[in-house]
């Protein structure tokens, strides 16, 4: 038997089979050791064969296994935050990624907005960068808003601002999703659950008030799950992929000289660098560092690509295997 992975509990994995049957999944435990370096090594989003299942051996009754997963063809990853690991796998076969941030309320830092992008540029995944609470904003954060819509827009990425409480501008991001499997992520607070629920009548997903004392957000979603939208009109189905707020992102398997390869202004101004192994940190002649002081290259990504060359220089990330 053949599925999709729609939803990925940590413990417990829902297949919708080839044949439209929902069912409910395990891993066979030496699955587990088939060289996968992974907090999950199946994830949502996954194309897999499922077997039929026996008892499990703690006196647990499973009816399916999951035996194999199909060659992926690309997946979101992040540094895990369980030290006998390296990755976890957000999702995986994703069309695009819509990461949702907030000016506010609480405040989305840019690190760690480049950062996603870099490893989504790393994974050729395409990304949304998506702006909600702009009802809450004020003057001065309404013109810090329009800054960096102009910053990523000039680089090359969609922007799309809006209110999911009201529901200003969530028509905006609707047609960008049609007949694709996109990826929802973000830091816990930034109202991705409430978007979600514009975009998916019915569904009602769990929101939380942001904290008082501290402007950040509490974890609502406590798995990764797959969401078919309302009928569109694209011949292929469309999916969103709700996942966990996440606090940090940090990337994994990349080499020093390939990072700036994943900043796109800056790998269009390194091919003009006097050197072709520049760091983009010193050496004369960078066209890197011109075009920094030039303000052609925001002082705030040039920032987050050196806090990822630091990553590696300070050692916090194991060798790939």
């Amino acid at each position: 038997m053949h599925g999709l992975v729609i939803k990925n509990t940590g413990y417990w994995y829902t297949v919708l089979t080839d044949e439209g049957e929902t069912i409910d999944c395990k891993i066979k435990g030496n699955f587990r050791l088939k060289g996968i370096r992974s907090t999950n090594p199946v994830a949502v989003g996954d194309l897999v064969s499922v077997s039929s299942g026996s008892a499990s051996g703690e006196g647990t009754e499973v009816a399916y296994w999951i035996t194999a997963i199909d060659d992926r063809r690309n997946y979101i990853v992040r540094k895990s935050t369980n030290l006998s690991k390296q990755s976890h796998i957000i999702a995986a076969n994703v069309d695009q990624a819509c990461l949702v941030v907030t000016i506010s309320h609480p405040e989305t830092s840019t690190t760690f907005i480049d950062r996603f992008l870099a490893s989504a540029e790393a994974y050729r995944v395409p990304v949304i960068l998506v702006f909600n609470k702009k009802d809450i904003l004020s003057e001065d954060e309404l013109r810090y808003l329009d800054m960096m819509l102009n910053l990523y827009r000039t680089i090359g990425y969609e922007c799309v601002a809006l209110s999911a409480e009201t529901g200003e501008g969530v028509d905006e991001l609707r047609p960008m999703l049609d007949g694709k499997v996109t990826l929802f992520s973000g830091n816990s607070g930034v109202g991705k659950s409430t978007l979600l629920n514009q975009l998916i009548p019915g569904i009602n997903l769990r929101t939380a008030e942001i904290s008082d004392a501290h402007d950040t957000g509490q974890h609502t979603t406590t798995f990764s799950e797959m969401i078919p939208l309302p009928s569109s009109t694209s011949e292929n189905p469309s999916w969103v992929i709700d996942t966990p707020g996440i606090r940090g992102f940090g990337t994994f398997d990349m080499e020093p000289e390939e990072i700036c390869s994943y900043f796109k202004e800056i790998f269009k101004f390194s091919a003009d660098c006097r050197f072709g192994n520049c760091t983009h940190t010193h050496e004369p002649g960078c066209a890197v560092l011109k075009a920094v002081e030039d303000h052609y290259i925001a002082l705030s990504r040039y920032n987050s690509y050196i806090s990822m060359l630091n990553d590696k220089e300070e050692g916090k990330y194991r060798p790939a295997y």
